[in-house]
C-alpha cells in the first residue's frame, strides 16, 4: 500500500473533513427552518455577494485592525514578562498565582469596566483584545524558554554570551516554535475579543454587523459574517504556520 506524504495528508485531511461537515450541514438545513439554519448554498451566495460588492470590507478592516493591535500590545507586555519569569525564580513564584487568578475573569466582564474607564471607540476594544491575548502568548513564551536545553545555554555562556546575547542568539530562536504556537492561538482569541468587544462596547467592525443582523433576524447574513471571521482566523493561522515551518527549516540548515 502506497503511503501518503505529509504534504498530501495536510491538504486532503481538512478537505475531507470539510466535505463531511458540509454534507451534515446540508442535511440539517433540509429539515430545519431557514430562519434557524440556512443552507450552505444561501450562505455561500451571501458571502460571495459581500465579497464582490465590498459591503463588509470596511467593517472587516476595523475588526482586523483591532485584533492585530490587541495582539501586538499583548505581545509587547507578555514577551518581556516571560523573560523576567524565566530568569528569576523569585519573580516567577511571585506573579504566577496572580496570573492564574486573572484567567477566571471572563472577557465579557471586563468590557463594561473598559467603557467606564476609557469610553467607547476603537481603543477599549483593542485593549480588550490585548488582555485576552496576553496570557496565551505569555505561557507559550515561558514554556519555550524553559524548553531550551541547559547544556546549550551553558555552552553559550562559556563562549562569553551575556544575558542579551544569550536571549538573542540562543533562547529566542529555540523558543520560537512554542511562541508561534502561542501566537496562533492568541490571534484567534484576539478576533473573538474584537467581536465581543464591538457587541458590548459598540464600534464599526464585524461585531456591530452581527448585532444588526441579529436584530433583523438575518440568519443568512450572520452565517456569512461568521464565515468572514473564520477566513480571517484561518488566514492568520496559515501564515503563522508557514512562518513556523520556515523557521524550523532555517534552524535545521544552520
Amino acid at each position: 500500500m502506497t503511503s501518503i506524504s505529509p504534504q498530501t495528508r495536510r491538504l486532503v485531511a481538512p478537505l475531507l473533513l470539510g466535505l463531511a461537515l458540509l454534507a451534515l450541514w446540508t442535511a440539517l438545513a433540509g429539515v430545519a427552518s431557514p430562519v434557524l439554519l440556512p443552507g450552505p448554498a444561501k450562505v455561500l451566495a451571501r458571502f460571495w455577494s459581500d465579497l464582490i460588492t465590498g459591503a463588509l470590507w470596511p467593517y472587516l478592516a476595523v475588526t482586523l485592525a483591532e485584533a492585530l493591535g490587541g495582539c501586538l500590545i499583548g505581545a509587547a507586555v507578555a514577551l518581556p514578562l516571560s523573560v523576567a519569569i524565566h530568569r528569576s525564580a523569585w519573580f516567577s513564584d511571585a506573579v504566577q498565582p496572580f496570573l492564574g487568578a486573572t484567567q477566571a475573569i471572563p472577557a465579557v466582564a471586563l468590557a463594561p469596566l473598559l467603557v467606564l474607564w476609557i469610553g467607547y471607540g476603537l481603543l477599549p476594544v483593542v485593549l480588550l483584545c490585548a488582555l485576552i491575548v496576553f496570557f496565551p502568548i505569555l505561557v507559550a513564551a515561558v514554556v519555550g524558554l524553559r524548553m531550551v536545553p541547559r547544556e546549550v545555554v551553558d555552552a553559550a555562556r562559556l563562549d562569553g554570551a551575556g544575558s542579551l546575547g544569550l536571549l538573542h542568539h540562543v533562547e529566542a530562536p529555540l523558543a520560537l516554535p512554542s511562541l508561534l504556537g502561542g501566537f496562533k492561538n492568541g490571534f484567534a482569541l484576539s478576533v473573538t475579543g474584537a467581536v465581543v468587544g464591538e457587541m458590548v462596547m459598540g464600534g464599526s467592525g464585524l461585531g456591530t454587523v452581527l448585532t444588526v443582523q441579529r436584530d433583523a433576524v438575518d440568519t443568512t447574513g450572520m452565517f456569512a459574517t461568521i464565515a468572514w471571521l473564520c477566513v480571517i482566523a484561518a488566514t492568520a493561522y496559515s501564515l503563522i504556520t508557514w512562518w513556523e515551518r520556515r523557521s524550523a527549516i532555517v534552524e535545521a540548515l544552520t
